[in-house]
Protein backbone atom coordinates (compact mmCIF):
# COMPACT_ATOMS: atom_id res chain seq x y z
CA UNK A 1 0.00 0.00 0.00
CA UNK A 2 1.43 3.32 -0.73
CA UNK A 3 2.46 5.92 2.01
CA UNK A 4 -0.53 7.95 1.08
CA UNK A 5 -2.91 5.39 1.76
CA UNK A 6 -2.02 4.49 5.21
CA UNK A 7 -1.50 7.84 6.01
CA UNK A 8 -5.27 8.66 5.42
CA UNK A 9 -6.58 5.25 6.85
CA UNK A 10 -4.77 5.99 10.03
CA UNK A 11 -6.16 9.52 10.74
CA UNK A 12 -9.67 8.21 9.98
CA UNK A 13 -9.17 5.50 12.29
CA UNK A 14 -7.93 7.70 14.84
CA UNK A 15 -10.51 10.54 14.07
CA UNK A 16 -13.28 7.14 14.36
CA UNK A 17 -11.68 6.70 17.70
CA UNK A 18 -11.36 10.37 19.02
CA UNK A 19 -15.05 11.12 17.98
CA UNK A 20 -16.24 7.98 19.61
CA UNK A 21 -14.63 8.60 22.54
CA UNK A 22 -16.02 12.15 23.42
CA UNK A 23 -19.64 10.81 22.00
CA UNK A 24 -19.20 8.51 25.22
CA UNK A 25 -17.85 11.12 27.18
CA UNK A 26 -20.66 13.66 26.62
CA UNK A 27 -23.05 11.47 27.48
CA UNK A 28 -25.85 12.79 30.29
CA UNK A 29 -24.76 9.99 33.47
CA UNK A 30 -21.35 9.46 32.44
CA UNK A 31 -20.25 10.92 35.33
CA UNK A 32 -22.62 9.08 37.86
CA UNK A 33 -22.38 5.52 36.63
CA UNK A 34 -18.41 5.43 34.82
CA UNK A 35 -16.36 7.00 36.91
CA UNK A 36 -13.24 4.56 35.95
CA UNK A 37 -13.62 5.03 32.20
CA UNK A 38 -11.75 8.61 32.60
CA UNK A 39 -8.79 6.85 31.74
CA UNK A 40 -9.77 4.25 29.21
CA UNK A 41 -10.93 7.80 27.17
CA UNK A 42 -7.70 9.96 27.50
CA UNK A 43 -6.06 6.82 26.26
CA UNK A 44 -7.90 6.64 23.48
CA UNK A 45 -7.62 10.30 23.32
CA UNK A 46 -3.74 9.76 23.46
CA UNK A 47 -3.68 6.62 20.67
CA UNK A 48 -5.34 9.11 18.14
CA UNK A 49 -3.02 11.81 19.05
CA UNK A 50 0.11 9.68 18.55
CA UNK A 51 -1.67 7.71 15.43
CA UNK A 52 -1.55 11.72 13.28
CA UNK A 53 1.65 13.00 14.68
CA UNK A 54 3.36 9.48 14.18
CA UNK A 55 1.67 8.94 10.50
CA UNK A 56 3.02 12.64 10.14
CA UNK A 57 6.37 11.90 11.26
CA UNK A 58 6.08 8.75 8.90
CA UNK A 59 5.10 10.37 5.71
CA UNK A 60 7.68 13.19 5.96
CA UNK A 61 10.35 12.94 2.74
CA UNK A 62 13.91 10.92 3.66
CA UNK A 63 16.65 12.48 2.53
CA UNK A 64 19.26 9.51 3.27
CA UNK A 65 17.71 7.64 0.46
CA UNK A 66 19.79 7.81 -2.85
CA UNK A 67 18.17 9.84 -5.40
CA UNK A 68 19.75 10.27 -9.05
CA UNK A 69 20.26 13.44 -10.74
CA UNK A 70 20.77 14.48 -14.00
CA UNK A 71 24.25 16.61 -14.15
CA UNK A 72 23.55 19.96 -15.86
CA UNK A 73 24.75 19.72 -19.32
CA UNK A 74 26.96 23.13 -20.03
CA UNK A 75 26.76 24.65 -23.80
CA UNK A 76 30.27 26.24 -24.94
CA UNK A 77 29.99 29.64 -25.37
CA UNK A 78 32.78 29.30 -28.03
CA UNK A 79 34.24 26.89 -30.18
CA UNK A 80 37.68 25.77 -29.02
CA UNK A 81 40.55 27.27 -31.19
CA UNK A 82 42.99 25.22 -31.72
CA UNK A 83 46.52 26.74 -30.11
CA UNK A 84 49.57 26.34 -32.77
CA UNK A 85 52.89 25.81 -31.09
CA UNK A 86 56.49 25.63 -32.82
CA UNK A 87 58.20 22.50 -32.33
CA UNK A 88 60.43 22.10 -29.82
CA UNK A 89 64.04 22.43 -31.18
CA UNK A 90 66.13 19.84 -32.26
CA UNK A 91 69.83 18.75 -31.33
CA UNK A 92 72.76 17.30 -33.45
CA UNK A 93 75.26 16.36 -33.50
CA UNK A 94 78.05 17.34 -34.92
CA UNK A 95 79.05 15.78 -37.96
CA UNK A 96 82.78 15.39 -38.90
CA UNK A 97 83.38 14.79 -42.78
CA UNK A 98 87.00 13.94 -43.07
CA UNK A 99 88.15 16.18 -39.67
CA UNK A 100 92.53 16.03 -38.97
CA UNK A 101 93.25 14.91 -35.70
CA UNK A 102 94.51 17.60 -33.56
CA UNK A 103 92.63 20.25 -35.08
CA UNK A 104 90.48 22.71 -33.01
CA UNK A 105 87.32 21.15 -35.21
CA UNK A 106 88.42 17.87 -34.53
CA UNK A 107 88.73 18.39 -30.77
CA UNK A 108 85.07 20.50 -30.42
CA UNK A 109 83.56 17.17 -32.41
CA UNK A 110 85.35 14.75 -29.61
CA UNK A 111 84.57 16.89 -27.21
CA UNK A 112 80.85 17.33 -28.18
CA UNK A 113 80.51 13.37 -28.96
CA UNK A 114 82.04 12.22 -26.08
CA UNK A 115 81.40 13.21 -22.49
CA UNK A 116 85.00 12.01 -21.22
CA UNK A 117 86.91 12.99 -24.15
CA UNK A 118 90.83 13.58 -22.93
CA UNK A 119 92.04 16.99 -25.41
CA UNK A 120 95.76 16.16 -24.52
CA UNK A 121 95.89 12.44 -24.75
CA UNK A 122 93.05 12.95 -28.18
CA UNK A 123 91.46 9.83 -26.07
CA UNK A 124 87.81 8.89 -24.32
CA UNK A 125 86.97 6.19 -22.15
CA UNK A 126 84.26 3.65 -23.67
CA UNK A 127 81.60 1.95 -22.69
CA UNK A 128 83.92 -1.64 -22.03
CA UNK A 129 86.48 0.83 -19.64
CA UNK A 130 89.29 1.33 -21.56
CA UNK A 131 90.92 4.24 -23.53
CA UNK A 132 89.52 4.75 -27.35
CA UNK A 133 91.54 7.15 -29.76
CA UNK A 134 88.62 9.54 -31.33
CA UNK A 135 88.34 9.40 -34.70
CA UNK A 136 86.12 11.52 -36.99
CA UNK A 137 85.99 10.20 -39.77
Amino acid sequence: MNRLAKTLLMTATAAALTVSSIGVASAGDWHRHHHGDDALVGGAVGLATGLIVGSAIASAPRYDEPRYIDPPVYEPEYEAVPVYRAPPPRYYRPVAADVEPWTAQWERYCSYRYRSFDPRSGTFIGNDGRSHFCNAG
